[in-house]
C-alpha cells in the first residue's frame, strides 16, 4: 500500500470513528425524543405523531409540584453555594490556602457515598428528611464545582487592583463588594448554572435525603418507571433534555466571552 492510499484511509477512518462515537452518545437521546411524540402507550412500537403526552404532561399537577421542588432546590443551592463560594475564597485566599483544594473532595468520592454520609449525619443530629436536607445536600456537591471556578478566577485578577483599592482608604469588604465582587461575574454565572444543572439532574442525593412529600423530578421519573414505562416518561425526559440544554448552551457562551475577554486583555 502506497502512502497516497493510507493517507486516503487516515482522511476517512477518523471522521468515521468520530461519527460513530457520536452517534452512540446521541442515538439513545434522539429515540427517546422521537418517541415522545408517539401516538400509543406502548413505547417501542410507532403508532403515528401525538402531542397528547405533552398536553398530559403540563396538565399534570402532580408533575408541576415535583418541579416547583426541583426548582426551589436548585435555586437554593445555586444561591448559597456562591455566597459560600465567594467568602471562602476572599477569607481563605490570602492565609489558608491549603484549605481549598478540600472542596476537590466533593467532586472527587463518589455521589453514593455522600449520600449515604448526608443520611447518616442528618439522621444523627435527628434533621426531618425534607427540601432542607435536599438543599444542604446539593450545597454540598455544588460547592466542590463553585470554589475551584470561583478560586481560579479570583487568581487571574490583578491583585495590584485589590492593593491600590486598600492604600486608597476602602475597607476589606468595600474591596471586595467594589472590585473583586464585579470582576468574578463570569464566573459567578457560569458555576452557578453549573450548579443548578447538577441539582435538576441529580439523583442519588435526592434519593437519600428527600422525604415521601418533598419528591424532585428525577425522584418522580424513576418512580414512573418502576410502575411501567410509559411515554409520558419520554415526553418528560425530553422537557428536561431540553432545560439542561439550555443552561449548557448559557453556560458555553459566557465560557467563551469569558476567554474572548481574557485574550483582548492580554
Amino acid at each position: 500500500m502506497n502512502q497516497s492510499k493510507r493517507w486516503k484511509i487516515s482522511n476517512w477512518v477518523g471522521p468515521l470513528f468520530t461519527g460513530l462515537v457520536y452517534g452512540f452518545l446521541y442515538l439513545p437521546i434522539s429515540i427517546l425524543v422521537m418517541f415522545s411524540f408517539n401516538d400509543s402507550t406502548m413505547t417501542y412500537k410507532w403508532r403515528g405523531f401525538t402531542l397528547d403526552w405533552y398536553y398530559e404532561l403540563f396538565q399534570s399537577s402532580e408533575i408541576w409540584t415535583v418541579l416547583k421542588n426541583s426548582l426551589i432546590v436548585a435555586s437554593a443551592s445555586v444561591i448559597l453555594s456562591l455566597v459560600m463560594g465567594c467568602f471562602l475564597v476572599w477569607g481563605l485566599s490570602r492565609k489558608f490556602k491549603s484549605i481549598l483544594p478540600l472542596f476537590y473532595i466533593t467532586v472527587m468520592i463518589p455521589d453514593v457515598v455522600v449520600a449515604v454520609g448526608l443520611l447518616s449525619f442528618f439522621t444523627l443530629i435527628f434533621v426531618p428528611l425534607g427540601l432542607t436536607t435536599l438543599v444542604a445536600g446539593h450545597t454540598l456537591i455544588g460547592l466542590g464545582f463553585v470554589v475551584p471556578i470561583i478560586y481560579n478566577r479570583f487568581m487571574e485578577i490583578d491583585q495590584r487592583l485589590i492593593e491600590a483599592s486598600l492604600d486608597l482608604g476602602a475597607t476589606y469588604w468595600q474591596t471586595f463588594f467594589k472590585i473583586v465582587l464585579p470582576l468574578l461575574k463570569p464566573a459567578l454565572i457560569a458555576s452557578g448554572l453549573l450548579v443548578f444543572i447538577m441539582s435538576l439532574d441529580d439523583f442519588l442525593i435526592a434519593f437519600f435525603c428527600a422525604s415521601a412529600d418533598s419528591q424532585t423530578l428525577s425522584l418522580y421519573i424513576f418512580s414512573m418507571v418502576r410502575a411501567g414505562l410509559s411515554p409520558l416518561v419520554n415526553a418528560l425526559s425530553t422537557f428536561l433534555l431540553l432545560i439542561s440544554a439550555l443552561f449548557v448552551w448559557l453556560f458555553s457562551i459566557i465560557l467563551k466571552k469569558r476567554e474572548a475577554g481574557v485574550v483582548q486583555h492580554d
